[in-house]
């Protein structure tokens, strides 16, 4: 399948993919993933994509959807792909639609998943990342809590909470989200692509999402 998946941070995009991938092999894409992994390759992307990270600035656009046309191009996304937190933005969104048709892909639908703010809240300030950063297995305190001691039970590294994972933090990244992100749903449901699911349980989206798919 391919599949952009909308939502706000905390809403379960990256575990309801990760529960997708298992379904027809498709792989799971992230912008924050490939900037990583083209930095960490030392691509010629990625060196230049270096540049702005370490100088906290964000990495313009076009480095970003250049990033995302060699990502697309790529063997393991033969099989299809599941965009993770990606678009961002309206500009973001067309630039993708023109990507897309150069490739001659074509997207399966948009799946947005509609979650309350007390829900996010909770998940994200309960949410414990090992900081490994060749692990980031990801806990939460409540429902799966790491060691007694606070460490990963994976690679035995501190779990910890992510500087962006605090009630303030969290209420700026959601007020971002809300201005940059949330014109998408009507962007797509216009052409539309748009799903909306408001289950809380990611079993029951992901079945949602691959009876969708069948249809």
């Amino acid at each position: 399948m391919k599949v952009v998946l909308l939502g706000p941070p905390g809403a379960g995009k990256g575990t309801v993919a990760k529960q997708l991938t298992n379904y027809d092999g498709s792989v799971q894409i992230s912008t924050g993933d490939i900037l990583r992994n083209a930095v960490k390759a030392k691509t010629k992307l990625g060196l230049e994509a270096k540049g702005y990270m370490e100088r906290g600035e964000l990495v313009p656009d076009k480095l970003i959807m250049d990033i995302m046309e060699a990502r697309l191009q790529e063997p393991d996304c033969a099989k299809g792909f599941l965009l993770d937190g990606f678009p961002r933005t309206i500009p973001q969104a067309e630039e993708l639609e023109v990507l897309l048709a150069k490739l001659s892909i074509k997207l399966d639908g948009v799946i947005n998943l509609d979650v309350p703010k007390d829900v996010i809240l909770d998940r994200l300030t309960t949410r414990r990342t090992c900081s490994n950063s060749d692990c980031q297995e990801i806990y939460n305190i409540k429902s799966k809590p790491p060691t007694p001691e606070g460490n990963c039970m994976k690679c035995g590294s501190p779990a910890v909470q992510r500087a962006d994972e605090t009630v303030e933090a969290i209420t700026v990244r959601l007020e971002t989200y809300n201005e940059k992100t949330s014109p998408l749903i009507n962007f797509y449901e216009k052409k539309g692509l748009l799903k909306t699911i408001s289950s809380l349980s990611s079993d029951k989206i992901v079945a949602e999402i691959t009876a969708a798919m069948k249809k």
